[in-house]
């Protein structure tokens, strides 16, 4: 069976992966920031009392976004570490862990359980919802999930959730790759938030798949992220 780690060789023009596909990672570490992010996201309409961030990024053509509070770069050096949502069981070797978000459909939530990553030695993580929660913090290396939003206007495609965590340093230092879920209603934008955030943090577009995903997306993405983590030990 193809997974995520012993994927095609030969990927579209635009460096995405075909829905379904994969991109063969073998990425190097994400560099831990050391005062400085690039900003995660595009443009989007500045709100009262909003600054634009300064795109730091490499890629010239890379957009930054407006973003104000906690959504913008920030310090997130001597926070503690968060419990994962799910943590692999006793006697279970851990290797890794998956960051996911999901808004109150909780679609991706349902994937993420379907996908029982626990079993396989990764931990799991969830981005909190509500602007209110505590802030999650990551300190082991991960794979984040995340859906597509914005009806297919990719300025809108990232939550501010998912912003506001990629901004801190410290969880932005361990992130190894990106899975997106999407519309093809959103036509180009289909999976959008994947190709933004692979960008941003110079990690790989690993796999996409259509909104819930089908049992073959689950198989693909909980043996792929096994089998990548496998490899990359140490």
């Amino acid at each position: 069976m193809t997974t995520i780690a012993s994927a095609i060789q030969t990927t579209p023009q635009n460096g995405r992966p075909a829905s379904g596909k994969r991109l063969n990672p073998a990425p190097e570490p994400a560099e831990p920031c050391a005062g400085k992010t690039t900003p995660v996201g595009v443009e989007a309409e500045p709100e009262s009392g909003e600054s634009a961030i300064v795109n730091d990024s490499a890629n010239a053509d890379a957009p930054a976004i407006r973003a104000t509070g906690t959504q913008s770069p920030y310090d997130d050096e001597c926070e503690s570490p968060s419990a994962p949502e799910t943590r692999v069981p006793q006697g279970v070797e851990h290797i890794g862990a998956v960051v996911y978000f999901s808004s109150v459909s909780n679609n991706t939530a349902r994937f993420i359980e379907a996908c029982d990553f626990p079993s396989e030695g990764i931990n799991v993580y969830r981005i909190p919802l509500r602007p209110k929660d505590p802030p999650l913090q990551v300190r082991e290396p991960y794979i984040l999930i995340v859906p597509t939003y914005g009806g297919g206007n990719i300025a809108k495609a990232i939550l501010p959730q998912i912003k506001k965590f990629l901004n801190g340093h410290r969880n932005r230092g361990f992130i190894r790759g990106v899975i997106s879920s999407g519309n093809r209603n959103f036509a180009t934008a289909f999976c959008a938030a994947g190709d933004i955030i692979a960008q941003k943090c110079h990690v790989p577009f690993m796999y996409n798949f259509e909104l819930l995903g089908t049992p073959h997306d689950q198989q693909q993405v909980r043996d792929g992220v096994k089998q990548f983590f496998i490899d990359n030990q140490g």
